[in-house]
């Protein structure tokens, strides 16, 4: 199993009301078939809206660490300890929880 056409999908409930949709997987580009790309990213979107997005450490066949990543960004936006920006998340995004 990977991340090629798995991408792990997370919620979360922001102190605020307002609610997140976490996804870790691979970079999805148009243009290129999944199949070639490697690029996993952490991409965070509120009420539809993309709000964070950046590339992660990890490769296609880290599964497990993309999902400790996903419930790790899960727990830290729903107990206000991160918010939903770059700035938040990207220590999380460049290690391997």
């Amino acid at each position: 199993m990977s991340l090629h056409g798995n991408p792990v999908v997370e919620q979360a409930q922001l102190p605020d009301g307002r609610e997140a949709t976490i996804r870790v997987g691979i970079f999805e580009d148009p243009y290129v078939a999944d199949k070639l790309l490697n690029t996993v990213t952490l991409e965070v979107s509120v009420g539809g809206e993309l709000v964070a997005g950046m590339d992660t450490v990890l490769d296609a066949g880290q599964v497990d660490e993309a999902r400790r990543l996903a419930a790790r960004v899960r727990e830290g936006l729903a107990g206000g300890e991160l918010e939903p920006t770059v700035h938040s998340l990207e220590p999380l995004a460049d290690s391997i929880l």
